[in-house]
């Protein structure tokens, strides 16, 4: 009998998990959307939205790609997202992170 309570405590456990992470999924994908809807063409689909785009290889002439890169990197943490290497494109979901917030002041 103990043996069957201590299993389905863990199995609790496993089902909270699961449940705290589905949310944190909905919750992501619902920024995406929002994401995407914003960002995509009306006339486009949304497939097409999402596939890759060709860039030439290298810099053109006069373009500051560090700079370019940062500000992406800034776009998406102010929409929500880490961008610090520990949680790298996880949903923000406490407020302002440390390693991300030292990563912008660098």
């Amino acid at each position: 009998m103990g043996q069957l309570h201590g299993d389905l405590a863990e199995l609790k456990m496993i089902v909270k998990e699961l449940l705290e992470e589905n949310q944190r999924l909905t919750i992501e994908n619902e920024q995406l959307r929002k994401l995407l809807k914003r960002e995509a063409p009306a006339d486009l689909p949304i497939s097409s939205a999402l596939a890759p785009v060709a860039r030439p290889a290298g810099p053109a002439a006069g373009e500051d790609v560090v700079g370019e890169g940062y500000d992406n990197l800034a776009r998406l943490y102010h929409e929500g997202f880490h961008i610090c290497n520990v949680y790298y494109g996880h949903l923000r979901t406490e407020g302002d992170c440390l390693f991300c917030l030292s990563f912008l002041n660098k």
